[in-house]
């Protein structure tokens, strides 16, 4: 068993570095893009439109801009206080978590499966690079945990709290939250063979609380778009949020159709999982192998030993969303939940039988694991971007230590295998936070053009930008969205400022616009990272620069 000493002072280890992460800069496109949506619900006091800058935005409703600008109302517009939904949102998806686990398995299982998915990479991840998906995850697994705690002793509360789960997870992103909510809670029901309860009374009531949950949602799409059928959204008139939200939205990301396509690649999330789910992969690859065969043996009779919730959301949510012809690797959150559940469940299992061998194994595959972190945060602190103070190698160093110590230390396997994949997790992310973010953040152009504006004094409404291109970082770090003006315009006003690319730049000169000051900062897709940007001695080789020009 896990003590509750050893429980508490891993927690707060995983809790500090979430905390260390608040406070990295955001990151274009979609966190910092989704920061300024949010921004100009509160400065334009309108929290009814969805605006993509100069564009209306259909695409997802709008729970999670709704809570960043509360934040925002609360603390003021920044980056930390952005985030702050998010993380409340994944300590939520943690509790629920450890609920599920309890109530599917025991204590011990709930306890693990929380610490689990908080220490999942692509979890952590989502509280850095904010989007939609940390809030859809924790209110997607509250909602699953509930209507399975319904499931179990018909209560309702347990069915209400589930309803309003659910209805503020279709509040954020829409039909997928129904879909990843349903097939576990239907797998489970079918199961546990109590289809009756789904035509109970109670389930009424449910209904009504999850449209009420709906209806402020549903109201702004309308609001914005049924009662505009003249507005032409991605080349189409006579729109409607309402029809969009119930029925348009999946299809056109399975379809590719609205959104482009990205990805036909079925065994795109197969590939994918190997690293969003970092530390606990190859334990979770086993976990769901070793309960599918057990199922497929007792021939999916019910037997209290087993549960069919977690195996079965698991699968077909991955073959559905496979399908799907605009994928990211994000798309898989809603899943870490359950994966994390059953990959605790299967380590208490171990336990249990005292099958020390296979967890001798599982435990030499985690010492793997973290050899690759070991080998990842020694070539990010000593190659890819190497400090420049020996004294900042200190805390790395004693951080090895602590890892060592507990790889040397005589335990259980079992408590072993816990131990050294969530410091794998602490470690590497620790780095990330604190030391590879930020330096990698620097050759953001926008973020960094905006600590410029800020130390040069330089009126943030006296900048302009010559095209649609998106700047999400410098609006959001200068509270104020860039002009778009034609280069006509341009020439005829006087005492401004251009942002632009190196090409807008040589495009300007080329039409006789001349500027009296010159501001220059590295521009590079930090999100699509590549070996020849990681490497220092090449680096510079693929770097873009962005300007701040000013006209007199």
């Amino acid at each position: 068993m896990i003590s509750t000493a050893r429980y508490w002072s891993l927690l707060i280890l995983i809790l500090l570095v979430y905390v260390a992460g608040l406070f990295v800069t955001l990151f274009e496109n979609d966190s910092a893009q989704f920061a300024v949506m949010a921004m100009r619900m509160v400065q334009e006091n309108d929290f009814l439109s969805l605006l993509k800058g100069p564009e209306e935005y259909l695409d997802k409703p709008h729970m999670h801009y709704w809570l960043a600008a509360f934040a925002y109302k609360i603390f003021g517009i920044h980056d930390w206080a952005y985030r702050i939904p998010a993380l409340l949102a994944t300590l939520l998806g943690a509790y629920s978590t450890r609920g599920l686990g309890t109530l599917l398995y025991n204590k011990q299982v709930g306890k693990v499966a929380g610490l689990i998915f908080l220490t999942a990479q692509t979890i952590v991840l989502s509280n850095i690079d904010v989007r939609t998906d940390a809030v859809l995850t924790g209110f997607t697994i509250f909602a699953i945990w509930q209507l399975a705690r319904y499931i179990e002793n018909a209560g309702l509360p347990s069915l209400l709290l589930g309803a309003f789960g659910a209805g503020i997870a279709f509040s954020t992103k829409g039909q997928i939250a129904l879909l990843v909510i349903g097939i576990p809670v239907l797998f489970h029901l079918a199961y546990t063979g109590k289809w009756k309860l789904l035509f109970h009374w109670k389930v009424l009531l449910a209904l009504v609380v999850f449209t009420l949950t709906i209806s402020p949602m549903l109201y702004a799409y309308y609001h914005q778009f049924d009662l505009h059928p003249e507005k032409v959204i991605r080349g189409k008139a006579n729109r409607s949020g309402i029809l969009f939200i119930f029925w348009e939205q999946s299809f056109e990301r399975l379809s590719g159709e609205g959104v482009g396509k990205n990805s036909s690649d079925y065994f795109f999330f197969f590939h994918t999982f190997l690293w969003v789910f970092l530390p606990w992969t190859l334990i979770g690859i086993i976990a769901y192998y070793d309960q599918l065969k057990k199922l497929i043996k007792t021939h999916f009779r019910r037997n209290p030993k087993f549960e069919l919730l977690t195996v079965g959301g698991i699968g077909l949510t991955f073959i559905i969303i496979s399908f799907a012809q605009f994928k990211l690797p994000h798309y898989l959150n809603i899943l870490i939940p359950l994966f994390s559940v059953l990959s605790a469940a299967y380590l208490f299992a171990l336990k249990r039988k005292q099958n020390t061998r296979v967890l001798n194994i599982v435990l030499g595959l985690q010492y793997f694991v973290l050899s690759l972190v070991f080998i990842a945060t020694a070539l990010i602190c000593f190659y890819v971007f190497e400090w420049e103070s020996w004294l900042s190698y200190i805390p790395l160093f004693t951080a090895y230590a602590v890892v060592a110590y507990f790889i040397v230390k005589k335990e259980a396997p079992y408590l072993r295998i816990i131990t050294i994949s969530i410091l794998a997790s602490v470690l590497l992310n620790g780095v990330l936070n604190l030391h590879f973010y930020p330096q990698l953040l620097e050759y953001q152009g926008g973020s960094a053009m905006a600590e410029i504006v800020e130390q040069q004094g330089i009126p943030v409404h006296q900048i302009h930008k010559i095209s649609e291109k998106h700047s999400w970082a410098l609006d959001f770090y200068n509270q104020y969205p860039l002009t778009i003006s034609t280069i006509e315009e341009i020439n005829n006003l006087e005492d401004i400022w251009i942002y632009a690319t190196e090409e807008e730049a040589a495009q300007l000169a080329r039409q006789g616009i001349t500027w009296d000051t010159e501001y220059e900062v590295d521009q590079f897709r930090i999100t699509r990272l590549q070996g020849k940007f990681l490497n220092p001695d090449t680096r510079s080789n693929i770097l873009n620069k962005m300007y701040l020009l000013h006209k007199p």
